[in-house]
């Protein structure tokens, strides 16, 4: 079959900086050794009020860059500014801060938007920046009881990787909690943010992509009370005593590396929880096959220039998180496509700016999930998914605030006043969200029977052929499918 002739689709990168440092700038660096021809390919930064001095760095480094100055911070919305003006452009690309191109990144996107006028939306592989090495954590179980169900293990506050020669540097925004953990809890001092493990719990440890697995892992941990824990990485094996107060465990790592999938499009888990595709798996063929999904994650895609004429753009009152899963939910609902491209690939440092599991990220992913149903969803998850915060945030008080008061401990109220907090902001937002929603209701080609069957169930989050519908004759090499 002879070649399809060079794309001339004109096509508009965009990177939304806020104190981006040395990232942003590394990210655009990439964007200018795309494979595309230059007079096609206009890359623009839309800073957010940056105080860092990134964006001057940029200006000075890359002239051809072209710089959208924000007067403020208005969250990844901000995007908006670079994405009004499409006369002269037929993609847009949108590229997170701290993720980072392949060259060839671009051809396979293009190409598909161009195979197949039905897809507003193609999207890349995005791989976690660093690889990974395992190292598997036991303990014994410990059962606070009184209303808190759980079994734990021990609490992990901090990562450092130490190198051959024993200086050591911060690895805890890259470590990868992978299974065995409890989610993000606050504390004071160092435990200002941690979690608690499972009796058995596995924790991924950063290593440079394409490197080897050398030096060795601390890892801070405590304990309810005094207790021995194991930690396994590779031929390793190291017991170490537990206590109260947080210290340092050290274990030497070793094993083969290897990638971890992000995000390969985007699903909706049933009852409304937005979610990358294959997050926290291990790469491999599963993911490198080209597949359609329900949406897409504004960190890393390529919009084809008349869906966004036809949908709209981000809507600025989310600020940060499920604004995308919003934008191509509305997309679906007017009969749009979406579809990975495995062979583009992005390396991303997973919420480098505003910090997984931080307050802020907790606030406007709960606030945003329920704002975005009662826009898009059929009418029995909006109604049910608020109903089902209040019950779980009911559960939280439970546990972190009336139990502890009854064994006449401190009780932790961080968690449950967040949660309220968050509702409070839905409920302020409902009104203009129930006027839109019977806008976008009203244009909608995708019948509710169909966008249920979409719905993922959490037990089948890993499985890459439920969460996406895999094109026929596409294989792992082509980047898209047969046509």
């Amino acid at each position: 079959m002879p070649s399809p002739p060079p794309s001339t689709a004109r096509v508009r990168a965009v990177v939304l900086n806020y104190n981006g440092g040395a990232h942003v700038v590394r990210c655009v660096e990439a964007l200018t050794h795309s494979e595309w021809p230059a007079e096609a390919l206009e890359v623009v930064v839309v800073d957010n009020d940056s105080s860092d001095g990134s964006t001057e760095q940029i200006e000075q480094a890359f002239p051809s860059v072209r710089i959208v100055r924000n007067p403020s911070n208005e969250g990844f919305p901000a995007n908006n500014l670079a994405m009004t003006d499409l006369d002269e452009v037929d993609v847009l690309a949108l590229v997170n801060n701290d993720a980072f191109v392949e060259p060839d990144w671009l051809p396979p996107l293009v190409g598909a938007l161009e195979a197949d006028a039905t897809l507003g939306a193609t999207c890349p592989l995005l791989l976690f920046a660093p690889s990974f090495v395992d190292v598997a954590l036991e303990a014994e179980p410990f059962h606070p009881g009184g209303g808190d169900p759980r079994a734990l293990g021990v609490r992990i506050s901090g990562v450092e990787r130490v190198a051959a020669d024993g200086s050591a540097e911060d690895a805890w925004a890259l470590t990868q909690l992978a299974r065995g953990f409890w989610g993000v809890e606050h504390g004071p001092g160092v435990e200002s943010r941690f979690q608690w493990s499972e009796p058995s719990a596995l924790v991924r440890a950063p290593v440079e992509p394409g490197g080897v697995a050398e030096g060795s892992l601390r890892l801070r941990l405590a304990a309810a009370q005094s207790t021995t824990v194991v930690l396994r990485c590779g031929d390793a094996t190291v017991e170490a005593a537990v206590g109260s107060e947080p210290d340092w465990v050290e274990v030497p790592l070793s094993g083969t590396p290897y990638d971890v999938v992000q995000n390969a499009g985007s699903i909706v888990v049933e009852g409304g929880w937005g979610a990358d595709r294959g997050f926290l798996e291990p790469d491999g063929p599963a993911w490198r096959t080209p597949a359609e999904v329900f949406s897409w994650c504004g960190g890393g895609v390529a919009l084809r220039a008349d869906f966004l004429r036809e949908v709209g753009l981000f809507d600025e009152r989310f600020f940060l998180y499920y604004e995308d899963t919003d934008l191509a939910w509305r997309g679906r609902l007017r009969g749009w496509r979406y579809q990975t491209c495995p062979t583009s690939v992005l390396r991303h440092l997973h919420a480098a700016t505003s910090g997984e599991g931080s307050p802020l990220f907790q606030h406007y992913t709960e606030r945003n999930r329920l704002v975005m149903l009662a826009r898009n969803a059929p009418a029995g998850i909006a109604i049910t998914a608020p109903l089902r915060f209040l019950t779980a945030t009911a559960s939280y008080a439970k546990r972190d605030v009336v139990a502890p008061m009854l064994r006449r401990h401190r009780p932790n109220t961080g968690l449950t006043r967040r949660r309220m907090r968050a509702f409070l902001g839905y409920l302020r937002l409902l009104p203009a969200m129930l006027v839109s929603r019977r806008k976008v209701r009203r244009g909608r080609r995708l019948s509710d029977d169909e966008l249920r069957s979409w719905l993922v169930t959490q037990g089948d989050r890993g499985d890459p052929l439920r969460t996406g519908r895999v094109l026929e004759g596409a294989s792992t090499a082509d980047g898209g499918a047969d046509r």
